[in-house]
């Protein structure tokens, strides 16, 4: 059967554990690094699985069934008790993603069960594409099981150990490659990557909104009293009371998961009013409605562009706090 995955590198299992330098691994990461010859088997040392003993390929077998089929709940019962605990409570858009990780694939899938030289091969049919994992021979030592994988990718073949360990009798996935499946951290981890993401939303939303009061300003010769003057128009047009240039929700200080504080700042040295209006500047201020849920820093950006931010507690940022970089502001 001829493989076909998705091109985005985002969707390789492997690039994924950061098993192969192909693709970093996300900022957001979601493992901790496994030392390498904690868990390592000594290979002459292993012994065969009886009979009596569960079988570690089959548990891959069935885990990565339920992944592809995105069933949560089947998936949960192949991990580790802590592990399993800690899945659930994720968000369900953060329990799917782990799922298209495992299996290589975007939508849920039907999984197709094999054997290929004696070995079990699972491939997972969904929107178009099949993902294909090649089993090897387990390596099985007391509470500890290694299962080599390989996955075909166009003209290449990417490799990878899953590691399992026997938790009340039963196999329970532990690792792929040299990290550690730990869904605390994971949980801990896209926490403070949605932390980030809110953070920089309100960073790009302030930048927005101070561009349409500069609009305004050059428009109008004046600064607005309120953001609610940027709001939209009636059926009748834009005016200095309507100016049509932020939606509602904006020209009423919500950014999200912030709240928004505009502020004029009065213009010195200008005699002649007209000029003094068209010269004032302003600060706008971002600070978390929920403090640590819909982000930690508060921001304040003045009329030069300047931003300035830090973790106030949920209080207003001011002129005294240190100064965001552009890198800052885009780094994922």
């Amino acid at each position: 059967m001829k493989l076909a995955v998705p091109h985005s590198s985002d969707h390789s299992l492997f690039a994924y554990f950061g098993v192969r330098p192909r693709a970093s691994l996300p900022a957001w990461g979601i493992l901790l690094w496994l030392i390498f010859g904690v868990v390592t088997p000594d290979v002459h040392a292993q012994r065969a699985a009886t009979p009596s003993d569960s079988d570690p390929s089959q548990a891959l077998q069935e885990t990565l069934t339920a992944a592809c089929r995105h069933d949560e709940t089947a998936f949960a019962t192949h991990l580790t008790a802590d592990s399993a605990q800690a899945y659930r409570a994720l968000a369900e858009e953060q329990r799917v993603a782990l799922l298209r990780r495992m299996v290589l694939v975007e939508n849920p899938g039907k999984p197709l069960l094999s054997a290929s030289e004696g070995q079990p091969v699972v491939r997972c049919e969904a929107g178009g594409f099949t993902s294909e994992m090649r089993f090897g021979a387990a390596e099985v030592r007391e509470n500890l099981a290694f299962i080599p994988v390989s996955v075909p990718e166009g003209e290449e073949t990417q490799s990878v150990r899953f590691g399992f360990v026997k938790e009340s009798g039963q196999w329970k996935l532990l690792s792929v490659g040299l990290l550690l499946v730990d869904i605390p951290a994971l949980g801990r981890e896209w926490q403070q990557s949605d932390l980030r993401a809110r953070e920089q939303n309100a960073i790009a939303t302030m930048r927005r909104v101070a561009s349409a009061l500069k609009s305004y300003q050059s428009a109008y010769g004046n600064l607005p009293e309120t953001l609610e003057q940027l709001g939209p128009p009636p059926q009748g047009g834009i005016s200095p009371e309507t100016a049509g240039l932020l939606d509602s929700d904006l020209a009423k200080g919500l950014a999200g998961g912030y709240r928004l504080r505009y502020s004029i700042v009065p213009a010195t040295g200008e005699e002649n009013e007209s000029e003094r209006n068209k010269a004032a500047g302003f600060t706008l201020a971002a600070t978390p409605v929920v403090y640590g849920k819909d982000g930690r820093r508060s921001f304040l950006l003045d009329a030069s562009g300047t931003l300035r931010g830090a973790d106030k507690n949920g209080a207003v940022a001011t002129v005294n706090d240190p100064t965001v970089g552009t890198a800052e502001e885009t780094q994922p």
